[in-house]
């Protein structure tokens, strides 16, 4: 009964879109109306407001590292905090706070694997941080660094249980940006080249 209040917990702390909270704040339009439609600190950053952008970015990791931060300290065995993990992810993605409409998980995730191991975290990051200067396309740098996930979690040798929920969440992230990988294709994938 626990295990489910834990996942209950995790899954609620997840649905909060700071997105939606830090555009009302800054008075901003709802991302939810602009560019993608998606509540990510990408959509927000196209206001031209870099601060807000910032702020949901940190809030949205922060609240995959508080989950299962908060499960790694109080000891939970290696399944349930790969579980508390996903169900995390799967509450940013699925808000029930806002019609099960959310954003497509890349920061939450970041803050995921950050505390599965912090070395995974910071390479997955560099080769996030790699790909968009190069490219300038957020959904690309998210879909390089999600796949390449996974390996970099076995070469560190991360716990079986988190290996697997890093996998499955990688699985995720790349399925939630079809669209995108689509469009990255046909060459119509809105981007960054003309930010300055």
């Amino acid at each position: 009964m626990m295990n489910v209040i834990y996942l209950l917990f995790s899954y609620l702390i997840g649905a909060i879109s700071f997105g939606i909270i830090i555009s009302h704040i800054f008075s901003l339009p709802d991302p939810r109306t602009i560019g993608s439609k998606n509540p990510g600190a990408t959509n927000v950053l196209r206001t031209g407001k870099k601060l807000a952008a910032l702020l949901t970015l940190l809030g949205d990791a922060l609240k995959g590292a508080l989950t299962v931060g908060l499960a790694q300290y109080f000891e939970l065995p290696s399944p349930i905090v790969g579980f508390i993990a996903i169900a995390t992810l799967i509450g940013h993605i699925f808000p029930i706070y806002y019609g099960f409409k959310g954003g497509k998980g890349v920061a939450t995730a970041a803050g995921i694997l950050f505390m599965f191991s912090w070395i995974m975290g910071l390479i997955v990051l560099a080769i996030w941080l790699g790909v968009f200067f190069i490219w300038r396309y957020s959904s690309l740098a998210a879909i390089l660094a999600a796949s390449l996930s996974p390996v970099i979690g076995f070469f560190y040798k991360i716990d079986f249980y988190e290996l697997i929920a890093t996998s499955i969440i990688a699985l995720i992230l790349i399925l939630r940006h079809i669209e995108n990988i689509k469009r990255l294709i046909d060459g119509t994938e809105s981007g960054f080249k003309d930010k300055k």
